[in-house]
């Protein structure tokens, strides 16, 4: 079943996703801190894992405020 929302819900609830990743890219930035010495593949994981959730934070805050991550070049 397809809800309809409007144009405010859906932005609260992109606002609640982009809270979401900075939390789990805080997580993942400690982990790979965390494991860098005793567990190098484990820290290149969650090094990925970090990497991902930077790139979705970077569509997320371009849709909340555009124009915030211009490309240089």
């Amino acid at each position: 079943m397809m809800d309809v929302v409007d144009s405010d819900e859906l932005l609260r609830r992109i606002q609640r996703a982009r809270d979401c990743a900075v939390r789990e890219e805080r997580s993942w930035r400690s982990r790979s801190e965390e494991l860098g010495a005793t567990d190098p593949q484990g820290a290149r994981d969650a090094a990925v894992r970090r990497m991902s959730y930077e790139a979705v934070l970077t569509v997320l805050d371009e849709i909340l405020t555009p124009g915030k991550h211009t490309v240089e070049g």
